[in-house]
């Protein structure tokens, strides 16, 4: 393993982090005793190894004092209002744990294959399992509970990598090329614990490409979350790769790119194709076409979100019919084209969205609105509170969501309460 190089910097005497613990006690041991000398030289020294045991009592209260709580100090989180630099401390490279399996494969060896869609299905698993952040521990597939140990079980390269290896197994392509599955990755070779952060790219939250869906393990927990591009900090140095052993799939189904034919679609279909499109669409930005599905049975919503896909691309006429071709399927089944754009961004038919009603949306609902609203309090950055998702079902993180666009209106009392009525929902919606 290539070991990394360090900037060299002063800790903080006071900080209770395990980083400056560390490297206040590299540096006491580093420093010469010399007999005789300069009677100063002899008190720095003291003085740094007082330093270095108070900042080791410090860390140890801050980790007793983080342990009762039931938390992991760290920075704030990077949906929390402001933008911190990602605090991503990650393991060495190394074999699975618990597993027996080996390491990664030597040089000029094949890379395990895998598609998109079971990429995805992966990153949602610890999603799904809300798996906390750890540099040391290892979840129970063998992977480390960290960023770089993240991708490394979403690759299912059979090894955990970290920043400054995960290059390696995957070839550097343009931005906009992304596709789910591909991942964006910031080393800093001076100091790996300082920014370095990987992430996968999950597909475009918004027509411009502003912003992208990201499934990150980050503290406390694994999460998925529209990010801006390339993330919230050093986004101009983080680097996009795709795997080099990914097959081409449906992003999330597991479709093949190969087009089953147009008489599998239109009025009258009920086949496992149409469930497999309206899967594809859903995760291209037409979940709000669909009241309930996707399903095998053709539908309305089908032909309304297969059209706004067709027309966000450009297409006009007989080309945006609602009734998908090779080149629309191919577009699907491969991530490539324009996302469909969120309610009243235009560009897309049926756009205008009417308020639903107020019960929709209150502790226990579980339904597309919400999840409209979600979208949209996102799209118009007042997400903050979202850890994941957003999702059908009511949170608190969408009361509080609503609550803040709400403030920003200049409302207060029972005007700003976080539900939604018909004037929030305009405005939202505008």
């Amino acid at each position: 393993m290539t070991v990394p190089v360090f900037e060299e910097y002063e800790p903080a005497v006071d900080c209770g982090c395990a980083g400056c613990a560390v490297r206040r006690r590299s540096a006491a041991r580093a420093l010469p005793v010399r007999r005789g000398g300069h009677p100063a030289a002899h008190g720095a020294r003291r003085a740094l190894v007082l330093a270095t045991a108070a900042g080791v009592v410090l860390s140890c209260g801050a980790a007793g004092a983080a342990a009762a709580a039931g938390h992991v100090p760290g920075p704030p989180r990077a949906d929390g209002g402001v933008d911190p630099e990602p605090s991503t401390p990650q393991g060495e490279k190394g074999p699975l744990r618990g597993t027996g399996a080996s390491g990664p494969p030597s040089a000029g060896s094949a890379v395990p294959s895998t598609t998109r869609a079971e990429i995805i299905d992966r990153a949602k698993r610890w999603v799904a399992a809300e798996v906390p952040y750890s540099m040391e521990k290892h979840w129970s597939d063998g992977y480390r509970q960290d960023c770089s140990g993240y991708v490394s079980m979403a690759w299912n390269l059979g090894s955990n990598e970290w920043t400054g290896s995960l290059a390696a197994y995957g070839t550097r392509i343009a931005r906009a090329d992304l596709q789910p599955g591909d991942m964006l990755l910031f080393h800093n070779p001076a100091d790996p614990s300082k920014g370095s952060h990987v992430t996968i790219f999950g597909g475009w939250a918004d027509s411009a490409r502003t912003r992208y869906v990201a499934y990150e393990q980050t503290r406390p927990q694994t999460r998925k979350q529209s990010t801006p591009m390339a993330y919230w900090n050093n986004s101009d140095r983080y680097v996009a790769y795709r795997y080099k052993g990914v097959t081409e799939g449906s992003p999330g189904s597991g479709s093949s790119t190969a087009f089953p034919g147009a008489e599998r679609f239109g009025p009258g279909a009920d086949n496992k194709y149409v469930t497999e499109l309206g899967r594809m669409l859903v995760e291209r930005g037409g979940k709000r076409f669909y009241a309930v599905g996707p399903g095998p049975e053709w539908s309305a919503a089908d032909r309304r979100a297969t059209e706004a896909f067709q027309r966000a691309q450009g297409w006009q006429g007989k080309e945006a019919d609602g009734l998908p071709g090779p080149h629309t399927w191919r577009l699907l089944a491969t991530g490539g084209g324009r996302d469909i754009p969120a309610a009243g961004a235009g560009g897309s038919p049926n756009t205008a969205v009417a308020f639903p009603g107020r019960g929709y949306f209150k502790p226990g609902q579980t339904n597309s609105h919400v999840d409209r609203l979600g979208r949209q309090l996102v799209k118009k950055g007042y997400g903050k509170h979202y850890l994941s998702g957003p999702d059908p079902r009511w949170t608190e993180a969408d009361r509080r969501n609503v609550e803040a666009f709400q403030r920003a209106q200049g409302w207060r009392g029972g005007a700003a309460d976080g539900y939604p009525g018909p004037e929030t929902w305009r405005r939202l919606f505008a």
